[in-house]
């Protein structure tokens, strides 16, 4: 599964870009386990939200974790 830039084109009617991934997608992305995905959305370095009652990561959210992550890292 790979992580792509959304923009604010209109989405086409059967386009298989996912816009909202589940924690179980989103810790694949990162290839990370369910329980560390869910501990990075509980400290809110991971962006996620409720769609009802279910959790849900936007897609473009991993690599924006990631992008923060190596700029720390850079920063030190």
């Amino acid at each position: 599964m790979s992580i792509t830039h959304l923009d604010a084109r209109p989405a086409q009617v059967n386009d298989p870009t996912p816009v909202l991934l589940t924690v179980e997608e989103a810790a694949r992305c990162l290839r990370i386990g369910r329980t560390t995905c869910f501990a990075l959305i509980r400290s809110g370095e991971l962006e996620s939200l409720l769609v009802g009652g279910l959790r849900r990561v936007p897609a473009d959210a991993p690599a924006a974790y990631l992008a923060r992550r190596r700029a720390e890292r850079q920063a030190v």
